[in-house]
């Protein structure tokens, strides 16, 4: 019996950093006014991501579902949200995301090499967000929900609308750019 609960307690000791939550925080952005607050939620177990860019009027949050494969993003300067599909191969994997960002933050010239998505904003708004998961629900409820979807190729370099960027954590730059959602 005492070896069970042994051996119990030990498996228990070295699954919870992998179950665990991680918090990680980053200052100064690298904006002009140096006052923007990045923070980061990672929640291992649910597969999700939260991320919050506190800057004022320029605030965003982002979350990144991995298990149910959408990206959403609420701009608080726009009082909407940007909901799109997850590219795997852009995104930072959840698993190695806390030792990336704890890299760039000690030196940004380290680790995984930073990656820029675009997407292209829709004008159809999104009214039942059930579809895509409870953590997006929660973050885009109430607001008018937009769907974005990924621009690739030669003929987006030509694009002449605006765009909104967001970067995090220097890992990753996301554009969303549209004529009917204007920035």
């Amino acid at each position: 019996m005492k070896l069970l609960i042994l051996s119990i307690a030990f498996l228990g000791a070295l699954l919870a950093p992998t179950l665990a939550t991680n918090n990680i925080s980053e200052r100064n952005q690298g904006n002009v006014g140096g006052r923007a607050h990045q923070s980061v939620s990672i929640d291992n177990q649910k597969q999700v991501v939260n991320v919050d860019n506190n800057n004022g009027w320029n605030s965003w949050n982002t979350v990144w579902d991995y298990k149910n494969g959408y990206v959403a993003t609420r701009v608080l300067s726009k009082k909407s949200c940007i909901l799109s599909r997850m590219n795997p191969e852009v995104m930072p994997d959840v698993t190695t995301l806390p030792d990336a960002i704890r890299i760039k933050q000690k030196d940004r010239t380290k680790g995984p090499a930073h990656k820029e998505v675009t997407y292209v904003v829709s004008s159809k708004r999104i009214t039942d967000l059930a579809p895509y998961g409870k953590n997006i629900q929660a973050l885009c409820r109430g607001i008018p929900t937009f769907p974005a979807y990924e621009a690739k190729g030669r003929s987006f370099a030509y694009f002449s609308e605006s765009c909104w960027q967001a970067d995090v954590l220097f890992l990753l730059g996301i554009s969303y750019c549209g004529e009917s959602f204007q920035y």
